[in-house]
């Protein structure tokens, strides 16, 4: 593990939403409970299980679940929170979706969903399904994220079609 000269014992340097962060951490904290040391409370403490997902962060872009990711297996990697989708398309596609509901697990969604739709251009109908398994939304509001996803995969395969259509001319 590269520990950068200067930092006092324990305490550790987290790449968190683009930002270089230093938090303490012992060895058996959790990704999770360093995040909200750090002052993010997008990720949220459900389960704390991994079941529920309301914790999903992005890994170097792989979602993960904060609860079950040692604070110190973040170091030296690149840690996206809900808090760093601010101005993401699959954030905005929740809120006209209303894709919200309670709203605790949100966060987690969007964080996932946002991986989806970078990672997969034209999903099927079960591979979202897939992505989405590892989240739980106790209000049931599947439909509506469902929909916030195909939301944004509509809209950039509209783009990319006007971008050929602009290349073809």
């Amino acid at each position: 593990m590269n520990v950068r000269c200067g930092l006092r014992p324990g305490v550790f340097e987290l790449h968190v939403n683009g930002q270089f962060r230093e938090v303490a951490l012992r060895s058996s904290d959790t990704l999770l409970h360093a995040l909200r040391d750090l002052g993010l409370t997008g990720a949220k403490p459900g389960c704390e299980n991994g079941d529920c997902g309301a914790c999903t962060v992005l890994l170097d872009g792989v979602p993960v679940h904060a609860c079950l990711t040692l604070g110190v297996e973040a170091v030296e990697h690149s840690v996206t929170t809900a808090e760093g989708l601010v101005d993401s398309p699959i954030r905005q596609a929740f809120i006209d979706n209303w894709a919200i509901q309670c709203g605790y697990c949100t966060p987690g969604f969007v964080v996932v969903c946002h991986a989806l739709v970078t990672q997969c251009k034209e999903p099927a109908d079960e591979q979202i399904k897939e992505w989405l398994q590892p989240n739980l939304c106790r209000c049931t509001g599947y439909q509506e994220i469902k929909d916030a996803v195909y939301a944004v995969l509509r809209h950039s395969a509209q783009a990319m079609q006007g971008g050929d259509q602009k290349s073809a001319q």
